[in-house]
C-alpha cells in the first residue's frame, strides 16, 4: 500500500488503505479540526522524530466499559473508598490538572521505549483540545501529590484514551478504574486502546477488527 503524505487540506485516506502495521499517512498538522477529523475517523497520530504519522491499526484494542476487569487491590481500595473521594490516601479527580498530567504522560521513562512521543507540539495541540472541552484527564492525588493519572478524547459516546502515567503503586489502575466507571455513567459506550499492552489486557481491553471499530463510531460519535 502506498504512504500518504498529508498537506494543508483537511482530509485522509479511507483507513482500509493503511500498511499492515496501521501506517496510514504522515504530515499534515496537529490542529484542532484536523486532529477531531482524524479520531472521528479512527485514526490517531504519533510522531516519529519531527514528522508526524497517522495510524488505524486492525484490529484495534478497545475496552467496553462494561466488561472492565478490577483485580483484587483494586476492589480493596475502592471498598475502603471514603464519601469524599479520598481513599487510602488517595484522592480521584477529573479536569483539575490536565496540563499537569499530559507533562508527567510526556517525562515518564518507559521501559523498552527511547523518549516519548508526546513532543512539545503534542503537548499544546491537547492542551488547546482540553480547552475547547474535547480533551480530558483524570487525575490520583496522595496528600496533595499528583501521582498518577491519564488523559484521552471524549466524543460522543466514545473515549479515545491517549497516555497515562504512574509515580507510586496502583495510582494508574486506580485512577483508569475509577474513570471508566465514571465514563460508563456518563453514557461512554467505547473506550479505544490504539495498540495492545498486557496492562490494559488485564483490565478487559481485547481486540475488535478495523471494519467494526469504524462501524463503531459512525454511530456513537
Amino acid at each position: 500500500m502506498p504512504l500518504f503524505a498529508l498537506d494543508k487540506e483537511l482530509i485522509f485516506p479511507p483507513v482500509q488503505l493503511a500498511e499492515p502495521d496501521g501506517l496510514l499517512a504522515m504530515g499534515g498538522d496537529l490542529s484542532t479540526d484536523r486532529l477531531l477529523l482524524a479520531y472521528q475517523q479512527g485514526i490517531f497520530p504519533w510522531y516519529e522524530g519531527e514528522t508526524i504519522l497517522w495510524w488505524s491499526p486492525d484490529p484495534r484494542f478497545v475496552l467496553f466499559p462494561g466488561e472492565l476487569k478490577i483485580n483484587k487491590t483494586t476492589k480493596t481500595l475502592l471498598k475502603r473508598e471514603e464519601p469524599s473521594g479520598e481513599n487510602n490516601g488517595f484522592e480521584f479527580t477529573c479536569n483539575k490538572a490536565f496540563g499537569q498530567v499530559i507533562n508527567n504522560c510526556k517525562e515518564t521513562k518507559r521501559p523498552g521505549q527511547e523518549g516519548t512521543w508526546i513532543t512539545d507540539e503534542v503537548e499544546k495541540a491537547y492542551t488547546r483540545l482540553h480547552q475547547l472541552g474535547h480533551a480530558h484527564s483524570a487525575e490520583v492525588w496522595s496528600k496533595s501529590e499528583l501521582v498518577g493519572g491519564l488523559y484521552g478524547i471524549k466524543l460522543g459516546k466514545v473515549f479515545f484514551g491517549e497516555s497515562m502515567f504512574s509515580k507510586v503503586s496502583n495510582a494508574s489502575r486506580y485512577a483508569f478504574t475509577k474513570y471508566v466507571q465514571q465514563l460508563k455513567g456518563e453514557g461512554i459506550e467505547l473506550i479505544d486502546c490504539q495498540v495492545y499492552t498486557e496492562y490494559l489486557e488485564s483490565m478487559g481491553a481485547r481486540m475488535i477488527e478495523r471494519k467494526e471499530f469504524s462501524r463503531l463510531l459512525k454511530e456513537l460519535i
